[in-house]
């Protein structure tokens, strides 16, 4: 399996996400950056966080305008698997592909730490690996993670089972708890989260690593069957 971590100006959490695909799973992976990029053949894509554009108008609403988006929209229309984490889940939300849009933290602050995450749909191709319900620590780092939609977008997204993780104790006021979410197809996902800093117990936390492991599963299954 090859992963795309695409690199845009400003982006800081691209190596983390290569080290999280590549050394800590132990799949192939390419940072790739924006103006270049030509991700057809690769098999995910993977948006990082940071600050692309410098946040400037809205974070994550220039790169939303990249000439790499349309592939991107194409991976998603292919049904490939795309992670938004953090800047990327502002990404997804900017170009439409997930619903909702980001406010302020609730408190105005940059909040760096661990939360601990609950599991609410296990059954997506991004969750397989974790059990429903199951708690998990995630690391955030965000001044701009307050997820806010409509009462009537929020019930859509329970009625679907879109909802991948809240957060057990929520740091930003987030409505519905939200931590990240699911497309109705189910193969993108946007989390505020950063699964990639949770890869090896050296980093505090293991929990994220089978995120990505669950990605690799998917993937091994759908060729396996295709095969």
């Amino acid at each position: 399996m090859k992963f795309a971590v695409v690199v845009f100006p400003g982006s800081n959490c691209d190596r983390d996400m290569y080290h999280a695909a590549k050394d800590a799973l132990g799949a192939e992976a390419d940072l790739v950056w924006y103006k270049e990029a030509d991700i057809s053949g690769y098999d995910a894509i993977l948006l990082p966080g940071g600050f692309s554009y410098g946040d400037y108008l809205r974070s994550g609403a220039i790169a939303a305008t990249s000439p790499v988006i349309e592939q991107i929209r194409q991976a998603v229309e292919d049904g490939k698997p795309v992670l938004g984490v953090c800047n990327g889940f502002q990404v997804l939300l900017e170009m439409g592909i997930l619903p909702g849009a980001m406010l302020k933290n609730e408190k105005l602050k940059f909040m760096c730490h661990f939360e601990n995450l609950v599991v609410e749909n296990a059954e997506t191709m991004f969750t397989r690996e974790y059990e429903a319900k199951e708690v998990i620590s995630i690391p955030i780092a965000h001044g701009e993670g307050n997820y806010y939609c409509d009462s009537e977008t929020l019930e859509e997204l329970r009625a679907n089972n879109q909802i991948a993780f809240t957060y057990e104790n929520n740091p930003n006021g987030s409505v519905g708890d939200i931590a990240g979410i699911t497309n109705k197809e189910g193969n993108v996902l946007g989390m505020m989260p950063h699964p990639e800093r949770a890869v090896e117990t050296l980093l505090g936390s293991e929990d994220g690593l089978r995120l990505f492991q669950s990605i690799l599963t998917h993937w091994r299954n759908t060729h396996a069957i295709n095969a």
